[in-house]
């Protein structure tokens, strides 16, 4: 399986949680976030979605996590599916804007 083969979905996903009316949840700081968001996305800095848990369960709809390169965003969607959360790690936040 070449590189392709890892990583080639990653957009069909994205449509796929986007069809089911997904959540983007941006963990950036609030710094990053004002600086520039997808629009209608959650912010929940990385530092607080452990204890914000519950009320994410609360949206019920799939989130797709993003911050600036995609390694804060892997680490919060780790979070979220060890909490039962369908999730995925959207990468960072102006590539996933030009898949939105």
């Amino acid at each position: 399986m070449g590189l392709f083969g890892l990583f080639g979905n990653k957009g069909n996903k994205i449509q796929e949680f986007k069809s089911r009316g997904a959540i983007i949840l941006d963990v950036r700081s609030k710094a990053e976030y004002d600086n520039g968001a997808i629009p209608g996305s959650k912010h929940i800095p990385l530092q607080q979605v452990a204890t914000k848990v519950a009320q994410i369960k609360k949206w019920n709809k799939p989130v797709i996590c993003c911050c600036a390169s995609g390694m804060r965003s892997a680490t919060a969607a780790g979070i979220l599916k060890s909490n039962g959360i369908e999730s995925m790690n959207g990468g960072g936040y102006q590539s996933l804007y030009k898949k939105w």
